[in-house]
């Protein structure tokens, strides 16, 4: 299957925390190791290449290290290029709430990403009781979406484009007749979801997740970032058509 990906016109895009980057205590200590953004590079000649991530774009940018991909979206696919003014007064309003209802939660912190809030519960001394006062906090805040992930919840605007919408969009934009995704997380699941000539892979393997393969564990990106790198470099082509 991934050889025909190498010869066809396939968009090969990623998650960057838990994908490309292995999950750490602290988000600012997040990096691609050296062998993965050499490969990241390698494929993004090759290959149109997309980054979608929860992080915001300029923190994205800033963690490809100079890659240069057709395409970095931050912000669970809310964030293409340019801010949104009114999305941010909401994100405002969210966080002075939160501060209120729980900022005196041990070990609980918010992140502010722009278009998107993240309240990590990974230090709190009482995992369970976070994720649900976290919950409860939310339940009252205007036009969001609200979804989980590995010890943090996500808000988002409600009706902000989603990863596998933001997926789909590039994917015409760039003219692909093949989607490869990879992803780890929660807000991975509607990119895995994306209908046509689509392969969803997880790191992780989790039985209700929409991927239909995965990878054991995150360094395994780098033998399927080689393999791809490989095979497109065997296959003459389609070599230049990289966007």
């Amino acid at each position: 299957m991934l050889t025909r990906l190498s010869q066809e016109r396939t968009l090969c895009a990623f998650d960057f925390d838990g994908t490309l980057a292995p999950i750490v205590e602290h988000p600012d200590q997040a990096g691609m190791r050296g062998l993965t953004r050499q490969l990241l590079g390698r494929l993004a000649a090759l290959y149109p290449c997309v980054i979608l991530s929860g992080r915001a774009r300029a923190d994205l940018m800033g963690k490809l290290g100079g890659v240069s991909v057709a395409r970095a979206i931050g912000n669970h696919g809310a964030e293409q290029e340019k801010a949104n003014g009114k999305e941010r007064r909401h994100v405002e309003k969210w966080k002075a709430a939160l501060d209120l209802e729980i900022g005196a939660l041990p070990g609980l912190w918010v992140e502010d990403k722009g278009l998107s809030l993240a309240v990590h519960y990974r230090k709190s001394p009482r995992k369970a009781e976070a994720r649900r006062r976290i919950f409860e906090a939310v339940r009252n805040l205007e036009l969001v979406r609200v979804f989980g992930g590995k010890q943090v919840v996500n808000l988002v605007a409600a009706g902000a484009p989603n990863k596998g919408e933001a997926l789909a969009a590039e994917r015409d934009r760039l003219g692909c007749t093949w989607t490869l995704f990879v992803g780890d997380d929660e807000n991975d699941e509607e990119a895995f979801a994306l209908e046509g000539n689509t392969i969803p892979v997880r790191v992780g393997w989790k039985r209700r997740s929409k991927a239909r393969y995965y990878l054991r564990t995150q360094a395994e990106i780098d033998q399927l970032l080689e393999f791809l790198v490989t095979m497109r470099a065997h296959w003459t082509p389609f070599a230049d058509q990289a966007v």
